[in-house]
């Protein structure tokens, strides 16, 4: 499945930007594998000093910043699984701002992060597997807007991606 077949009907323009940073037409499985090297190997070269800090005055800490994509890859996954399945039941938003102190980052290592990151990592890996072609093209609902099975898949790297990018630049500049 490459990222040029998604069609902007196929998620809320919010996800827009986490599309993009991808950079162009990529495939989702070597997206979502190469991904969870990357992460592992972007967390590796982060000082364990570095976790606990935060680029201005009210933003999360790296650590958070980190978590963060754990929580919002295990929601995705998790609506992913839900539409995949032809549950047309629709699904509430969450509000990130009350997941992340809630995670408790600031109180954990980088090899708890890397080893709960592996975990979700290799559980959207298996899910996104098992779904066939037709299954990648359902649509459900999530907050409030349609959205397809395989939009979530490139969410989850996009948003992963976005973040990542972030970081280089204001935690780690």
């Amino acid at each position: 499945m490459l990222s040029s077949e998604l069609m902007s009907s196929e998620y809320n323009p919010y996800y827009h930007p986490y599309i993009e940073a991808l950079g162009g037409e990529v495939m989702l499985m070597d997206q979502l594998v190469d991904g969870k090297d990357l992460f592992i190997s972007f967390l590796n070269d982060i000082p364990s000093e570095k976790l606990a800090f935060s680029y201005a005055e009210g933003k999360w800490s790296l650590a958070e910043v980190l978590m963060h994509i754990i929580d919002a890859e295990r929601v995705f996954q998790y609506r992913a699984f839900r539409f995949g399945r032809n549950d047309k039941t629709p699904l509430p938003g969450f509000e990130q701002d009350d997941y992340v102190p809630e995670s408790n980052a600031n109180q954990r290592s980088k090899r708890e992060i890397a080893e709960e990151y592996r975990t979700v990592r290799s559980a959207s890996i298996a899910l996104f597997r098992s779904f066939s072609n037709e299954t990648l093209r359902r649509i459900g609902i999530a907050s409030g807007s349609e959205m397809s099975v395989r939009a979530l898949g490139f969410v989850i790297c996009g948003h992963q991606a976005h973040h990542l990018k972030i970081v280089r630049e204001r935690y780690l500049g």
